[in-house]
């Protein structure tokens, strides 16, 4: 099995195959449509990354990560239905966590969906006590500890 993380720049049809994974997972799923901007201003900021997960040549996982010095900020994050419960989410979180460290990330933090915190705490995350609006959960890696 062939496991690549794509980070942007991504081509063009990379970018497609980004946005068409979010938008479905993410937003369509959840009766969103209408709220996502495939042109959002943030997703080409300088210091965010988007995040493409490509398994044996298929698209199959999404994710940014925004960098504001040694702390990044682990956003959007999903994966194709088709590829869901098969380790693929875990595995591109690992090759993540690996990017930060490299980058020298003390601290991963993310507002993650209630019923993906049991996903989050076997990735390492922790926190996930409290909701934020009944919306998302604040969860953190430490990466200088773990």
């Amino acid at each position: 099995m062939l496991v690549v993380l794509l980070l942007s720049p991504l081509s063009a049809n990379q970018w497609k195959a980004y946005h068409d994974i979010r938008k479905r997972i993410l937003f369509d799923d959840r009766g969103l449509s209408a709220a996502y901007d495939a042109n959002h201003p943030d997703d080409t900021n300088p210091g965010n990354h988007a995040v493409l997960l490509e398994i044996d040549g298929n698209y199959v996982g999404v994710a940014r990560v925004d960098i504001n010095g040694s702390h990044a900020q682990l956003r959007r994050v999903a994966i194709d239905r088709t590829f869901q419960r098969r380790g693929y989410g875990r595995e591109m979180i690992s090759k993540i966590i690996d990017f930060c460290r490299k980058e020298g990330i003390n601290r991963i933090s993310s507002s993650v969906a209630a019923d993906a915190v049991g996903f989050y705490r076997k990735c390492g995350f922790v926190g996930g006590d409290s909701e934020i609006e009944g919306k998302s959960v604040p969860m953190h890696l430490d990466l200088a500890i773990s």
